[in-house]
């Protein structure tokens, strides 16, 4: 069992409610201070912000994983970021305040949280190389490689929006992959 797990299985009884969303229904709208910690039981999710002209998906939440608005969870200002349902979902939820309390009251609790979020800042920081440095076909390699659960739970155009390519570019790289290839 990993150390998230273990945390997991003993916040089991810590989580205040159950959130339940439809498809396409938001979860955080940008610009509300939203500090909850999200467990996702059902469904997938995507963190995204949006300019002008396009929405940019930036983070996704599915089956088993943690989501949050983090920088409204950090700083307890408003969010920059909308997180919507991609497909139903089934959130177990608790508040910021309750979840620190749980967090400090072990030092192995503080560990895990510190752990988990080096562990998000480094894929923020893959993810950030990804975006400068590589081609489309390699940026899809090395996510693949780091996350293939992302391409059996999350639809095409909410991936290629993720990896910065349009739906068209993603639909030729996979058409191109070689079935034998492995990344």
């Amino acid at each position: 069992m990993t150390p998230l797990q273990a945390l997991l299985n003993e916040l089991e009884d810590q989580w205040s409610h159950t959130v339940t969303l439809k498809r396409n229904e938001f979860l955080v709208q940008k610009n509300t201070v939203h500090t909850d910690l999200y467990f996702v039981e059902e469904g997938s999710l995507r963190v995204f912000i949006e300019d002008e002209i396009e929405e940019h998906t930036i983070r996704f939440g599915y089956r088993n994983s943690i989501i949050t608005a983090l920088d409204c969870f950090l700083t307890g200002n408003p969010t920059s970021f909308y997180i919507q349902a991609i497909k139903a979902c089934k959130l177990k939820a608790i508040s910021k305040e309750d979840y620190m309390t749980f967090i400090n009251s072990k030092p192995v609790y503080q560990e895990v949280w510190k752990n988990l979020l080096e562990n998000f800042v480094y894929q923020q920081i893959e993810r950030e190389i990804d975006l400068i440095t590589y081609s489309p076909q390699k940026r899809f390699e090395r996510v693949f490689k780091r996350s293939p659960q992302l391409f059996q739970e999350i639809p095409q155009k909410y991936i290629a929006s993720y990896l910065r390519m349009t739906p068209e570019t993603l639909s030729r790289i996979l058409k191109n992959l070689d079935s034998n290839q492995s990344f």
